[in-house]
Order: structure tokens, then C-alpha cells, then sequence
């Protein structure tokens, strides 16, 4: 991407050079345009699950603006000679259920053919451009708050080879089935400095980017982060995704690690999540009328997990 001309277009809000979840482009001064693309290979084997999964993750990234979203296309990518098209009516089917859900309409889209199956959604949100949210805003004494347990990367790996419990396997598709909708409703009114969603970077990736792009460093307290049950044991055994040693080897040499860390912590913080939940900087003074409006929402996490503090050197310090 070095290689593309920058962006200079005055109405682009939200481009390229901060890592966000989604476009912002100005219409107005009371009007934006939010637009996101995302897609997915399958993560579970329902494929009417897998739909779900998909939408939801796509969606997201116009929650993670502030945004609301207005309609989404599909993307599918398909072996249509391979699998049979019932399959396929199946991913569509879960992806339709869910935009319903969001409360927006599927309007079209686009297929390929393909080796592997691959879905997921453009999705085109509005916004009022004071009011949008990016992930470079955080500020000193921000509060850090998660709305979704971590770990449906480990969680999904140990179901692929077979070593995880159908409880684990009916929460994490439950977990990752869930709209950030009722997290992203709960900020209305509220001092929200920063806001970005928690997917494939992991924990440790989009906090190192909000902290970079706000320039201050994040105190979290690895003891409060919540963890979907089996998380531990798991990544302990060494049952984890790849990516999140990948995430470590791209982030973690801006993390300060408590003394004595094993390498678990590591993994856990690191692991790459799909349809994660929203990680909120929020002014202090608001942080517990947000974990209430949270806890009311019944979000799956309503997680005080740390603060904004002034730039230490480092972008992440993990405390016990």
C-alpha cells in the first residue's frame, strides 16, 4: 500500500492512515458516509451459523465508527462444483437473518467462483461527521472498557481439531454470532474518545493502534480482561491459532509484559478474534454510567479492563 498515491479528497474523514474500522467520506457538515468490507472463510461448520458469523463481523466496523448502518451487499466467493448450491442458500440465508437483526436490508451483491468458500458484506453506514468515532482519539484518563470475552480464536482452533466441548463450541458461535448493536446503542450521550472493535490483531493489535494513533499508552489489568470459558486451559496446552504468534511477533515489542508472564498471557492477548467486541475509551466520569447502560443492554462483556495513561515508550503496559 506504500505504493498508492495518499489520499488528499478534503471530504475523506476516515482514510487509510490510521488502521479504522471503516471509510468516513463527508456529504454535508450534517452527514458522512461510513462504508466497511469484510469477509471471512468458514470459522464453524454450520453454514447457516457461518452467515451469521460473517454479517455480524462485517457489521461491526460501522458500529466501531459510531455509526448506523443502512444496507450491505454481499460478497461470496464459492465452489459451486464442489459444494452444493443449497450450501451456499444456507451462509446466505444466516448473513440475510442477521442484517435483519441489525435492523438493515441485503440489497445485492456479487459471486465468484472459487476453491474456497469465502463471505462477508460491504457494509454502508451514516453518520453525523462531529460524531464520528475513530480509534486515534483516546485521552489521559480514559477509561478501557470491552464488551465481549476474548478468545474465539483458540476457541475455534481447539473445535477444528477436535478438542473442544460442544459447550465451547455452542458459546463461541454464539459469542461470535452477536451484533455489537446493543454495545454501540449504549455510548449515546457519552464521552467516547476513542472506539474500535476487536478482530483479527487481537487485544493486544487494536490497542497498540488506538494508543499509536492517539499517542498515550494503555495500563490494562490482565486479570480483568474476561475470557470465554476454556480460553486458559486451551492456549495452555498450546492449542492457539497461528495468527496470534503472528500478532505478537508484529506488536508485541511495543507491550511491557508483568515480570515472570508466561508465554500464555501472551497468546490470550494476542489471539485473533472474530466478531470481537467494541474497545471503548471512555472519560472516567462517564465509565460507570456506560458499564451500567452495558450491563442493562446485556452485553456479554461490560469489562473495566484498564485506563488511558500518557505515553510511557510503550503503546500497551499489562499489569497483573
Amino acid at each position: 500500500m506504500s505504493h498508492l498515491p495518499p489520499i488528499t479528497d478534503p471530504a475523506v474523514l476516515v482514510g487509510t492512515s490510521t488502521s479504522d474500522d471503516a471509510a468516513a467520506f463527508r456529504l454535508d457538515d450534517q452527514q458522512a458516509i461510513l462504508q466497511t468490507l469484510d469477509f471471512i472463510t468458514p470459522i464453524v461448520d454450520d453454514p447457516y451459523d457461518y452467515g451469521q458469523i460473517a454479517a455480524a463481523n462485517s457489521i461491526s466496523d460501522i458500529y466501531a465508527m459510531g455509526g448506523r448502518p443502512l444496507f450491505a451487499l454481499n460478497i461470496v466467493c464459492f465452489p459451486s462444483k464442489k459444494i452444493p448450491l443449497e450450501v451456499l442458500g444456507r451462509i446466505l440465508q444466516g448473513g440475510a437473518d442477521k442484517a435483519r437483526e441489525a435492523g438493515i436490508p441485503i440489497v445485492g451483491g456479487h459471486s465468484v467462483e472459487d476453491a474456497e468458500p469465502k463471505y462477508g458484506l460491504v457494509v454502508t453506514g451514516i453518520a453525523p461527521p462531529a460524531r464520528i468515532l475513530t480509534n486515534a482519539g483516546a485521552q489521559p484518563g480514559d477509561v478501557l472498557i470491552l464488551t465481549k470475552p476474548l478468545g474465539s480464536g483458540i476457541l475455534s482452533s481447539a473445535w477444528k481439531r477436535e478438542k473442544l466441548s460442544p459447550t465451547g463450541q455452542q458459546t463461541v458461535t454464539r459469542t461470535m454470532a452477536t451484533l455489537n448493536r446493543a454495545a454501540a446503542e449504549s455510548l449515546d450521550g457519552l464521552a467516547v474518545h476513542a472506539l474500535t472493535d476487536v478482530t483479527g490483531f487481537g487485544l493486544v493489535g487494536h490497542l497498540s493502534e488506538m494508543m499509536a494513533g492517539s499517542q498515550t499508552t494503555a495500563r490494562i489489568s490482565a486479570g480483568k480482561v474476561p475470557l470465554l470459558d476454556e480460553v486458559w486451559t486451551l492456549a495452555a496446552a498450546g492449542v492457539y491459532p497461528g495468527g496470534a504468534k503472528r500478532n505478537l511477533d508484529q506488536f508485541g515489542s511495543r507491550v511491557t509484559w508483568p515480570t515472570g508472564s508466561d508465554d500464555v498471557l501472551k497468546v490470550v492477548l494476542a489471539d485473533p478474534q472474530t466478531s470481537g467486541g467494541l474497545l471503548i475509551a471512555v472519560a472516567a466520569e462517564d465509565a460507570p454510567r456506560l458499564v451500567e447502560r452495558l450491563q442493562a443492554a446485556k452485553t456479554l462483556a461490560a469489562a473495566v479492563i484498564g485506563e488511558v495513561v500518557a505515553s510511557t515508550g510503550a503503546l500497551i503496559d499489562v499489569i497483573p
